[in-house]
């Protein structure tokens, strides 16, 4: 399977997490690592264009496309989710949740849905577990970002 993420080019290539450890995400705390990738390019864009201040858009932007294997995630039942791990800005309960799940480390991806569109869904890579080493870039393509999307 293939999942996208979109990201400064110069960290294009970063399967390590350091992003996310640094400064967190809607599944994990700071000091957490962790890749956040989408299901389709589309929906990469649209995580980053909400996540990103239009006046603050950096220059030198690239599109990863990374191959996971198959068989190499896991899906918490919404059930179990956060009842409110859909709401802006990010909750700490999501953060807690997933925090939980990348430490646990029971798979090396968590199959999560986005609150962007809540019927696709993210992928996020756990570089600290041992499988990650199957985790491999398969293309980085420049991305221009178009500033209509959010102008």
């Amino acid at each position: 399977m293939i999942v996208y993420r979109i990201a400064k080019t110069r960290y294009s290539r970063d399967l390590t997490g350091e992003g996310a450890r640094l400064h967190g995400g809607r599944w994990n705390h700071i000091l957490t690592p962790c890749i956040y990738t989408s299901e389709s390019r589309a929906l990469a864009l649209l995580e980053f264009t909400v996540n990103i201040n239009i006046d603050a858009m950096p220059g030198g932007l690239s599109i990863t496309s990374i191959e996971i294997p198959d068989d190499s995630w896991t899906e918490p039942k919404r059930a179990m989710l956060p009842a409110d791990w859909m709401h802006v800005p990010s909750p700490s309960s999501t953060k807690d949740f997933g925090t939980k799940l990348l430490k646990m480390a029971e798979a090396p991806v968590l199959r999560l849905p986005s609150a962007v569109i809540p019927l696709e869904y993210n992928f996020i890579l756990n570089p600290l577990h041992p499988e990650s080493r199957n985790f491999k870039i398969v293309a980085v393509e420049e991305f221009v970002y178009d500033v209509r999307i959010k102008g």
